[in-house]
C-alpha cells in the first residue's frame, strides 16, 4: 500500500496561511504527502483542474475550518466533491467556530479542535489509523 495522501482545504485567508502552512510541513514530517495548493497548482495551470484533480488522488479531505472558511462557496464545493468520491473527510475546528454552524457533512462526523499546527497534526496522525503511513 502507498502512503495515504492528504488534501487540505482551508479559507485562504492571511490569517490561516500561516497556520496551514506550518501543519503541512507538520504532517510531511510525520511521513504524509500532502496536496496543498502552495506546493501543488504551478502559475498558470487551471485552479479547476488543479483542484479536481488533489481531491481524484487523495485518500483524505482535511477542512480547516475558520471564521473565514465556515460560509466560503469553494468549501462547500470540496465537501460535496470529498463525499461523492467517498473519501474520508475530516475536519479541524477553530475555537472560534461554534460547531452548530459546521456543514451538515462535518457537523455529523468526530472532528479534531485546532491547536498548534505540531499537535493538531499529531492528533490527526495518531487518531486516524487510515493515515498513518506504511
Amino acid at each position: 500500500m502507498s502512503d495515504p495522501m492528504v488534501f487540505i482545504s482551508y479559507s485562504h485567508a492571511d490569517a490561516d496561511r500561516e497556520w496551514v502552512r506550518a501543519f503541512v510541513e507538520a504532517l510531511q514530517r510525520r511521513g504524509l504527502k500532502v496536496w496543498y495548493d502552495e506546493f501543488d497548482v504551478s502559475p498558470g495551470e487551471s485552479l479547476r483542474e488543479a483542484l479536481e484533480k488533489g481531491l481524484r488522488s487523495s485518500d483524505a479531505i482535511v477542512f480547516l475550518v475558520t471564521p473565514g472558511s465556515v460560509e466560503r462557496a469553494n468549501m462547500f464545493f470540496e465537501i460535496g466533491a470529498a463525499v461523492g468520491m467517498g473519501k474520508r473527510v475530516l475536519a479541524i475546528v477553530s475555537k472560534d467556530v461554534n460547531p452548530s454552524v459546521l456543514p451538515e457533512p462535518l457537523r455529523t462526523r468526530r472532528f479534531l479542535a485546532q491547536g498548534s499546527p505540531e499537535e493538531t497534526a499529531d492528533e490527526l496522525v495518531s487518531k486516524t489509523p487510515a493515515l498513518q503511513a506504511s
